[in-house]
C-alpha cells in the first residue's frame, strides 16, 4: 500500500439490523481536513480507537478488534458500535491496502462539543517496517505507572481498561524509554505488579509455560497475545494469565512484546539485564502472526 485511505462514518445503533450500510459510509480526502475544530478527540483525547493489522489486503483479528472497541465504548460511556456497520467499514478500507503490510484504524470520538452525534471514522495507511525488531528484539525498561493493582475497580472513572485516544501518557513513556537507552517500556503497578507496555502486551515464557498478566488492573485483554495463546496451545504449550510480580521478570527464560502491527518482538534485555531469546521460535510465532487469521 502506497497511499492513505479515509472513510467516515455515520453511526447507526448497535441494533440496527441491515444487508448493507454503504449509505452511511463516505470516503475523504485522507490528506485534507475533515474534522471540525470543536471535535472532542482533539481537544480532550475523548474517544476510543483500535489498530488492525493487514497483511495483504486481510485485516487481521477483526471480530476481536470489535469487541474491544465496544467494551471500551461502554467504559467511556460512548454509543455501542454497531458491529456489522463497522465491519462493512474495514472491509471497504481492507480493499484499498493491496500487498504487504498496512494498519487500518478504528476511532470512535464523542463528537463535536454540544453536538448530536459522535464522529467515527476508519482509516488506511502503510503499516511501518518492523521486520529488523521482529528479528533482533528489543531493549525494555520498566516504568511505574503509577497506581496500584486495584484502581481500576476502585476508580473506573480513570478508564483505565479502555482503549482511549488519551494517548499521551503513553508516549511520554516511550520517550523516558528512549532516554534511559532502552526501545520500550514495561508498566509496573504502585504496589509492584506487572501490567503491559504503552502499546503492546507482555508474555514471558518460563520453562514450556508461557503467561501473561492477567486482564485486570487497567490492563487490555491483547488481540495478538490471544492469537499468539492459540498457536501456543496448538502446538501442546501451557499457557495462563497469572499476577505477576515485577521481581518475575528475571525468572524469564524468554519474553516478548505483541501487538497488532509490531507483531511479536522479542526483548533481549529488562532494565539492563539481558534475556534469552528463543530466535527460532520467535520466527514462528511472527510466520503464524502474519498468517491470515480472523
Amino acid at each position: 500500500m502506497n497511499r492513505r485511505f479515509a472513510l467516515m462514518i455515520d453511526p447507526v445503533a448497535a441494533d440496527e439490523v441491515r444487508d448493507d450500510y454503504s449509505d452511511t459510509f463516505t470516503t475523504v480526502d485522507a490528506a485534507a481536513p475533515a474534522l471540525s475544530v470543536g471535535e472532542l478527540s482533539t481537544q480532550r483525547g475523548d474517544g476510543v480507537f483500535e489498530s488492525i493489522g493487514v497483511v495483504d489486503g486481510h485485516a487481521q483479528e477483526v471480530v476481536p478488534h470489535l469487541e474491544r472497541l465496544a467494551h471500551s465504548a461502554r467504559l467511556c460511556d460512548l454509543p455501542v458500535p454497531n458491529a456489522d456497520q463497522w465491519h462493512q467499514a474495514i472491509e471497504q478500507a481492507a480493499a484499498q491496502c493491496g500487498d504487504g503490510e498496512a494498519v487500518i484504524k478504528l476511532i470512535l470520538s464523542r463528537g463535536v462539543e454540544h453536538g448530536p452525534t459522535p464522529t467515527a471514522w476508519v482509516t488506511a495507511a502503510p503499516a511501518a517496517d518492523f521486520r529488523d525488531v521482529r528479528e533482533n528484539g528489543i531493549r525494555v525498561v520498566t516504568l511505574d505507572r503509577g497506581y496500584d493493582l486495584g484502581a481500576a475497580e476502585r476508580a473506573p472513572w480513570l478508564l483505565l481498561g479502555a482503549k482511549t485516544l488519551s494517548y499521551a501518557v503513553n508516549m511520554a513513556a516511550l520517550r523516558e524509554a528512549h532516554r534511559r537507552g532502552a526501545d520500550d517500556a514495561i508498566f509496573l503497578s504502585s504496589d509492584g505488579f506487572v501490567l503491559e507496555a504503552p502499546t503492546a502486551s507482555l508474555i514471558l515464557r518460563v520453562g514450556d509455560r508461557f503467561v501473561t498478566p492477567a486482564p485486570n488492573g487497567g490492563i487490555l485483554h491483547g488481540t495478538t497475545q490471544l492469537s499468539m495463546y492459540d498457536h501456543l496451545t496448538a502446538r501442546g504449550f501451557e499457557v495462563g494469565y497469572d499476577r505477576i510480580p515485577a521481581s518475575d521478570l528475571a525468572r524469564a527464560d524468554a519474553a516478548w512484546l505483541v501487538s497488532s502491527v509490531r507483531l511479536a518482538a522479542p526483548i533481549t534485555a529488562i532494565d539492563g539485564a539481558d534475556v534469552a531469546v528463543d530466535h527460532p521460535l520467535t520466527a514462528e510465532l511472527n510466520a503464524y502472526l502474519l498468517s491470515p487469521r480472523d
